[in-house]
């Protein structure tokens, strides 16, 4: 994959602007990356670019003026494009835009709207880190808590309140620095997160040895780097409707026979692959998404002749 894997980038008509850091970080990592190539005869797939507040109306007319000025999206129909949308894009009747949502690879951020997202074909982007990765965990420590919540790492709701009567679990009212968070992660055994909610220290989770807890009613199909990480073996999911009770059965059957022992080591050896470097490194954040990539880049050509 680094010495043959190639991407050609259409050259945006303005100058681009993404509503979040992550998406900017990924277009800048892959601007400067040996991925990149100049000659898009030798790609095997192409990066569409777009600011983050396009108008549907003007995607499609940026799709509609690839496919007259360039002979590679209708090779595909657009199968072996990508774009970047932190957001996603929805249902549209306009036939640029059908084209893009159902054949190109959408890279989103994480948690991805809900229809939003394909399983199996889509992309989320590894959230950006909030601790320096400087920063360590304490060796042998002992756990305080059962479980840790962090700020708005949960939803408003009633399992919330029963949460935060039970002695055994730390909900954060207000977010904590650096340092306090990461004794906190340190000290618990079970970091708990809702989908939808704010997920963005899973990764920081899985690095400090605190195991995943992903709280939601509904399959998970846009965890990240799903096609890297067996996440059934490093976190634990639970739904939010048997309450507290429910979430403490499943945690401690969990941990029966050394189980926590070893999803906090695979844990704590995925998280180097949520980290995101100013220039990329080795099995790092950008480097697993054009894994992921990589591995979507097999589509079905058309002969010029069919399309002529």
């Amino acid at each position: 994959m680094l010495i043959s894997f190639k991407i050609y980038i259409y050259t945006p008509p303005n100058a681009l602007s993404f509503s979040s850091p992550t998406e900017s970080n990924f277009f800048t990592c892959l601007q400067t990356s040996p991925f990149v190539t100049q000659n898009p005869e030798e790609a095997h797939l192409y990066f569409v670019p777009f600011s983050s507040n396009l108008s549907s109306r003007s995607v499609g007319r940026l799709i509609r003026e690839l496919r007259m000025e360039f002979p590679y999206w209708d090779r595909t129909l657009g199968a072996d494009h990508f774009y970047v949308s932190c957001a996603g894009l929805g249902y549209e009747s306009d036939r640029n835009l059908v084209e893009l949502k159902k054949n190109s690879v959408q890279i989103s951020c994480f948690p991805a709207h809900e229809g939003r997202f394909v399983p199996h074909r889509d992309i989320t982007l590894p959230p950006l880190a909030n601790i320096a990765r400087a920063s360590h965990a304490p060796g042998n420590r002992t756990a305080k808590y059962l479980g840790f919540v962090r700020y708005n790492g949960i939803k408003e709701s009633n399992l919330v309140n029963e949460l935060r009567s039970d002695p055994d679990f730390l909900i954060e009212s207000e977010p904590s620095n650096g340092t306090t968070l990461v004794g906190r992660l340190g000290s618990s055994v079970f970091c708990l997160f809702e989908h939808g909610a704010d997920v963005s220290g899973i990764g920081e989770a899985l690095r400090f040895g605190c195991v995943p807890v992903v709280v939601m009613d509904r399959p998970m199909q846009d965890l990240p780097l799903m096609d890297v990480i067996r996440w059934q073996k490093i976190a634990i999911f639970v739904g939010s409707r048997g309450g507290v009770k429910e979430v403490k059965r499943v945690l401690d059957s969990t941990c029966k026979d050394e189980g926590c022992a070893g999803r906090k080591r695979l844990g704590v050896v995925a998280s180097q692959h949520f980290v995101w470097n100013d220039t990329p490194q080795p099995y790092d954040s950008f480097h697993m998404v054009m894994y992921q990539l990589w591995l979507r880049r097999h589509t079905i050509r058309y002969a010029r002749s069919e399309f002529a």
